[in-house]
């Protein structure tokens, strides 16, 4: 893409009245704009962030046989009152249509998927089956200050498993623990990102987070040294020591949740008589768990945590273009030189911004570094006197001069 098309532009500054450093940077390099407390437009280059964080969650729900649907925003009232949710759901926005009908705008699919899906499945035979979506989720949020990290509307990836016992609830469970891992592993956080162990509720003793350590979290944990799993500190005076291991000596620190999965079990089914038959014909209730990470939440935390002075720093996997394309000078043979590679690199298939402004040199670099993109070539006056570009990575201080097929090779290399 040609940056003199991209309609977004950076900023010298964020709202004054936006105080989280995700939202922040997302703002000035042009990702995000805000339209109100907790309530965000994605902007081409964020929006193209937040795709690849779909694409790799739906590859990892796809692998353990996720199923994907798109469900309703709109949810009617009745739905909300067999659960029991319309008065007790704090954070419901509630509306009443034309019709004079009372709806709430979905913070959660529960109520939705279980009436759904006992119209599919009636025989063991059908289970057990995993059901996802990606959907725009709505929460009256009182404390909306946290940029991506606490919205009033946001993203959300939520699958729903339906099963005929606990013990294969239980079984499934493992596998989304590990599909999760894999989801912050390859976003770039799975170093700092530890199950962590939280109140269950109404559903079960325990549910599990996966808090991300930062400095800008609002979440207290604390980690085991040995087994890197975490406590919650809602829990912390019952689960004083480390759940897995025993391990008393427990580390303090902040996190933010950037998922999180429970098991049900039939708190959603037995509202709506949702049940199966058995191999003996006798009918039992459905068992559910679900599975939900907040994509918003995902790509807020990786700007809280890769970032500089001078801007955003882009894990690859994640990052809006692999190659940010730098032509200094109005010269016509170093346009022109700068222009092939530009045409070189989308038939290669490598994703690349090539800013073909006129503005000045300094305000590229300081553009290139605020948007965060991994690899910046610049073609220029001395790059073309040696037959070479200049590379250099966001996240280096170093550039070097590479011949093209050197660069290519770079290029091309997974990382």
């Amino acid at each position: 893409m040609k940056q003199s098309q991209l309609f977004s532009k950076t900023r010298k500054d964020a709202p004054k009245d936006e105080v989280s450093l995700n939202a922040q940077l997302l703002i000035k390099a042009g990702f995000i704009d805000k339209l109100s407390a907790g309530i965000y437009t994605f902007l081409p280059l964020g929006l193209r962030v937040m795709k690849k964080i779909e694409n790799i969650i739906r590859d990892e729900m796809n692998k353990i046989d996720g199923q994907e649907v798109l469900m309703p925003a709109l949810i009617p009232k009745d739905l909300w009152v067999q659960t029991n949710r319309w008065e007790t759901f704090d954070a419901l926005f509630k509306l009443t249509g034309g019709d004079e009908k009372e709806y709430g705008l979905g913070a959660t699919h529960e109520e939705v998927i279980s009436p759904l899906m006992k119209k599919f499945i009636f025989s063991y035979k059908e289970l057990p089956t995993y059901i996802y979506q990606f959907q725009t989720k709505f929460r009256n949020e009182l404390r909306a200050k946290s940029g991506l990290m606490r919205g009033r509307e946001f993203l959300m990836k939520d699958l729903y498993s339906f099963h005929t016992s606990e013990e294969d609830l239980n079984d499934y469970y493992e596998k989304q623990k590990q599909a999760y891992f894999n989801i912050f592993s390859r976003c770039g956080l799975g170093d700092i990102t530890h199950i962590t162990y939280a109140s269950g509720g109404a559903f079960s003793k325990y549910s599990h987070e996966f808090q991300t350590i930062t400095e800008s979290g609002e979440d207290i944990i604390y980690i085991c040294p040995k087994c890197k799993v975490a406590v919650n500190k809602e829990i912390i005076d019952e689960q004083s020591v480390c759940p897995e291991c025993g391990e008393k000596e427990l580390e303090k620190k902040k996190a933010v949740e950037v998922g999180n999965i429970f098991q049900l079990k039939t708190k959603f089914s037995d509202p709506f008589d949702f049940k199966y038959m058995d191999e003996r014909g006798e009918k039992k209730p459905i068992i559910m768990g679900c599975y939900g990470i907040g994509l918003g939440r995902v790509m807020g935390t990786v700007a809280e945590i890769f970032n500089d002075k001078k801007g955003l720093i882009w894990p690859e996997s994640v990052a809006p273009f692999k190659v940010h394309l730098l032509v200094l000078g109005d010269k016509e043979e170093v346009r022109g030189s700068a222009d092939k590679l530009y045409c070189d690199l989308r038939e290669k298939g490598i994703e690349v911004l090539y800013d073909d402004r006129g503005e000045s040199a300094g305000e590229k670099f300081a553009d290139s570094d605020l948007i965060g993109i991994p690899y910046r070539v610049v073609v220029s006056d001395k790059t073309l006197d040696e037959n070479k570009f200049e590379l250099k990575q966001r996240k280096s201080n170093e550039s070097k001069l590479i011949t093209s097929e050197e660069l290519f090779n770079i290029l091309n290399t997974k990382h």
